[in-house]
């Protein structure tokens, strides 16, 4: 793979890359077409990585459909796809790690102790092997998202990471590859996550600016739910993550949810106008 990049890099064509851990879905072939459009070539990579799994988490279970995984990168024009094992991204002996501080410690990093840590390790790695120009995440991962922007601005990575829209159901559900283990009665359920968003911005809109007033409110909406299970519900400042008491400008309204046995991510972000503000 590395040779390659470097033939690309001397003929002077863009690398556009999309990282993923497989189990693709209509957010991640946004991500590609994206890329498609803005590079020369796109380069897919999937590693179901396994230091960013906590001991209880999900790794053995993880979907990896890779049939159907390689006919979509084919189907959406991939030029490479970059499938490296684990032993060959993590040799005996592996000591090196990244850590993006602050970040990585507040709302999924709270319950998920190291999770940044491995995201960081192994994106650094990926960005090393393949030299894109260009980087492609999602914005339903708006932490891992806000943490790989602080990782390539301080280390003066030569990237650009952009980040795209969520991608839902036509039912507001935000697609991700652990919807697959929700059943039917669990799908309705996770609605409610979209739904209190939803909620959260129409108090906004209305004039609500106590960041704990709208906790308050969206949480017992959530908790009315049977298999809900709130992780955590916080406004928080976009750059920085900081919670937020009163909302005055841009703020990341974000939620981790375990309906029955799985854990759901999902966020908005709402900016208040300055006559909003005034009102």
């Amino acid at each position: 793979m590395q040779e390659i990049v470097r033939g690309l890099k001397l003929k002077n064509k863009t690398i556009g890359f999309v990282p993923t851990m497989g189990a693709l879905h209509e957010g991640h072939l946004s991500l590609i077409r994206k890329a498609r459009k803005e590079n020369d070539f796109v380069v897919l990579s999937i590693f179901v990585n396994p230091i960013q799994f906590g001991p209880t988490e999900d790794f053995s279970r993880y979907p990896r459909p890779m049939k159907q995984d390689i006919h979509l990168c084919r189907k959406h024009n991939v030029d490479f796809l970059f499938y490296p094992g684990a032993k060959l991204m993590y040799p005996l002996g592996f000591k090196t790690y990244v850590v993006v501080e602050q970040l990585s410690d507040v709302l999924c990093g709270t319950a998920r102790c190291g999770h940044f840590r491995g995201v960081a390790t192994v994106v650094a790695k990926l960005f090393n092997i393949l030299q894109p120009d260009r980087a492609y995440f999602g914005r339903k991962d708006a932490q891992q998202a806000i943490i790989i922007q602080k990782m390539v601005e301080d280390l003066n990575m030569p990237i650009r990471i952009r980040v795209m829209p969520i991608v839902r159901h036509r039912n507001g559900l935000a697609l991700s590859s652990r919807n697959i283990y929700l059943n039917e009665k669990e799908r309705q359920e996770a609605l409610c996550l979209p739904q209190a968003l939803k909620f959260a911005k129409d108090l906004i809109k209305s004039g609500e600016r106590s960041s704990q007033c709208i906790i308050k409110k969206i949480g017992e909406f959530i908790g009315s739910k049977k298999t809900a299970r709130i992780e955590y519900i916080s406004i928080v400042d976009l750059k920085n993550l900081k919670p937020l008491e009163k909302i005055a400008d841009k703020c990341l309204i974000a939620l981790a949810v375990r309906i029955g046995k799985t854990r759901l991510i999902d966020n908005i972000v709402v900016k208040v106008t300055k006559s909003q503000s005034h009102q």
